[in-house]
C-alpha cells in the first residue's frame, strides 16, 4: 500500500468507522456467537499473497462484528464507560503514524514533554494540591499508565522499596527477606480485585478492611486491624482507598483513614479509576477532599473523559519515590540531558520500556472538547443514572441496593437472590441491553452503568420498560 492507496483507503475506514458509531444503535448489544466460532471462518494460516483491502473490509463486517460486544451502544449498560469520542480516534491515527517508542526524552522530546503538561493541565482540573504537579520546579507529577491496575501495582512496589530501605538504614543487619515476610498491605473489602493482585505480585500480605454500612472503608475498621498487625510484629506500608468502587461505586473516607495513613508512615494509594474523571466538576469535588494524605493518585481517562483507551493518569507527591524504585540505565539509553533536572524518563515510571504517545489523545480532546463540554458530559451521564434511580422507585417490586452517586444504579427485585440471578439471565439472553452484576454482601445486585457517548433518556425509558415486562413475564412464569 503506497501513499496514494493509503489516501484513499484511509478515507473509507474513517467513513466505516463513522458510519458504524452512526448505526451502532441498531447492532445488537450482545453477540449470538459461542466460544471458537471465529476459527472455522478464517483459513488456517496467513495467505501466500495479498489479500485485497476491500475482502478485508468485508470480512470484518462478516466474520469480527458477528463476535463484537459493542460497549458503545447506548444499550450497553455492563461494567463501566470505555471512553470513545473523534477526537480521540484522530489523535490515535497520529500517535500510529508518528510511531516512536518514548521511554526516554531522547526517544522522542515532545512525547515526553506533552505528556508531563498534559497531566499537569488534567491535575488542574482537578484541582489537586500543587504537590502533585510536575510545574517547572515540582517534586511531584504525573504519568500515563495503561490501566488503573498498573498504577496500583507501581504504586505498591514503590511503597515495599521504600519502606524496605528506611528499615535497613535504620538497621543495617535487617536482610530484604525478614523485612518482607512481615510487610502488610491493606484494602477495603470493596476494592477492585486488582489490588489483591498487586499483592500477589508485590509478594506481600494484603488484608482487607470490613466497610461499613455505605461500603466505606472508615477510620475505626482500619484503626483496630493495624493495632492488631503491629501486635503480631507486622509491618503495614500500605493501602489503597477506592473513590468509586466497582461493585456499587462506594468512596472510601478519605479524610478519616489518610491521616492514619500519614501517622503509621504507610503508603496510601488513591484508585478513583471511574469515579476520577466526575471530579472535573466542582459539584463532585468534595469527593477527592483529603487527597493531600495521599502519595499516589490514579484515575482512568479511558473510562469516563472521552480520551480512548489505554490511557489511566497517575500522579506521585514525589517522582523519586517511584522512580528510585525502579530505575535502571544502560548505556544504551543513557543521553546527555537525562541529569538536567529539567525533564523526566517515563521508562523508570512505568513496568514496560516502551511507551506510546498517549499524550496526543488527551491534548486533542481537552482542546476540542474545553473543561466546559467535558463537563457537560459527566452531567448528562450523572442526571440519566438518577432518571434511572426515579424509574426503579417508582416501582415497588424493586429496590435500590446503594446510594447513586454519579452514574452507576445498582437495584434489584426484592425477593430472593435467585430470583434475580433469573431476571438478570432473562435480561441478557434478550440482547435488547446488556447488564452485570455484583454482589453487596449477600445479596445479588443487577448494575445500570451509563456507559454510551450516543446514550439519550429515551434509551434509559426504553430499557427500564423492557426490564419490567421480563419481570412481569417472570414473576407470572414463577406463579403458573
Amino acid at each position: 500500500m503506497n501513499s496514494g492507496e493509503f489516501r484513499r483507503r484511509g478515507k473509507e475506514m474513517v467513513d466505516f468507522v463513522a458510519d458504524y458509531l452512526e448505526g451502532i444503535e441498531g447492532r445488537q448489544v450482545y453477540p449470538d456467537v459461542e466460544p471458537g466460532y471465529l476459527r472455522p471462518l478464517i483459513p488456517t494460516s496467513a495467505p501466500e499473497e495479498p489479500d485485497t483491502f476491500e475482502d478485508i473490509l468485508n470480512d470484518v463486517e462478516k466474520i469480527i462484528m458477528p463476535g463484537v460486544t459493542h460497549w458503545h451502544s447506548p444499550y450497553f449498560f455492563a461494567y463501566f464507560p470505555t471512553a470513545n469520542s473523534y477526537p480521540a480516534l484522530l489523535a490515535d491515527i497520529l500517535c500510529g503514524a508518528i510511531g516512536c517508542i518514548g521511554f526516554s526524552w531522547a526517544a522522542s522530546p515532545a512525547c515526553t514533554e506533552l505528556e508531563t503538561v498534559m497531566m499537569d493541565w488534567l491535575g488542574k482540573m482537578l484541582k489537586l494540591p500543587e504537590a502533585f504537579l510536575a510545574g517547572q520546579v515540582g517534586e511531584g507529577g504525573g504519568v500515563i499508565q495503561g490501566s488503573a491496575s498498573e498504577a496500583t501495582l507501581m504504586a505498591l512496589l514503590a511503597a515495599r522499596t521504600k519502606v524496605v530501605r528506611r528499615l535497613q538504614a535504620a538497621s543495617p543487619g535487617l536482610t530484604q527477606g525478614a523485612i518482607m515476610e512481615k510487610l502488610v498491605a491493606y484494602s477495603s473489602d470493596q476494592a477492585h480485585s486488582s489490588v489483591e493482585r498487586a499483592g500477589l505480585i508485590g509478594g506481600v500480605k494484603l488484608k482487607v478492611i470490613p466497610s461499613d454500612g455505605k461500603f466505606a472503608m472508615r477510620a475505626s475498621a482500619l484503626q483496630e486491624v493495624l493495632e492488631r498487625d503491629k501486635a503480631e510484629g507486622l509491618i503495614p506500608f500500605f493501602l489503597v482507598a477506592t473513590l468509586g468502587t466497582t461493585s456499587c461505586c462506594s468512596f472510601d473516607n478519605l479524610l478519616e483513614v489518610g491521616p492514619i495513613c500519614n501517622e503509621e508512615n504507610m503508603w496510601l494509594h488513591i484508585d478513583a479509576a471511574y469515579a476520577g474523571s466526575s471530579f472535573i466538576c466542582p459539584e463532585f469535588r468534595h469527593l477527592l477532599n483529603g487527597v493531600e494524605f495521599a502519595d499516589s493518585f490514579n484515575f482512568n481517562p479511558h473510562k469516563w473523559l472521552l480520551v480512548n483507551f489505554d490511557c489511566s493518569a497517575m500522579w506521585v507527591k514525589k517522582r523519586t519515590d517511584l522512580i528510585g524504585a525502579f530505575k535502571l540505565d544502560p548505556l544504551y539509553l543513557k543521553h546527555s540531558h537525562q541529569d538536567s533536572g529539567l525533564i523526566t524518563d517515563y521508562r523508570h515510571w512505568q513496568l514496560p520500556l516502551g511507551r506510546r504517545f498517549r499524550s496526543l489523545k488527551m491534548w486533542f480532546v481537552f482542546r476540542m472538547y474545553g473543561v466546559k463540554g467535558l463537563q457537560a458530559y459527566i452531567r448528562k451521564h450523572v442526571r440519566l443514572a438518577r432518571e434511572f434511580e426515579c424509574l426503579v422507585r417508582q416501582d415497588p417490586r424493586f429496590e435500590i441496593c446503594a446510594e447513586v452517586t454519579l452514574g452507576l444504579v445498582c437495584f434489584r427485585l426484592k425477593g430472593s437472590n435467585k430470583l434475580n440471578e433469573d431476571l438478570l439471565e432473562r435480561i441478557n439472553s434478550a440482547k435488547k441491553i446488556h447488564l452485570v452484576p455484583c454482589h453487596l454482601r449477600d445479596k445479588f445486585v443487577l448494575r445500570f452503568a451509563i456507559c454510551s457517548r450516543f446514550v439519550e433518556l429515551t434509551h434509559v425509558q426504553q430499557s427500564w420498560e423492557h426490564i419490567r415486562q421480563l419481570t412481569t413475564d417472570l414473576l407470572r412464569a414463577q406463579r403458573d
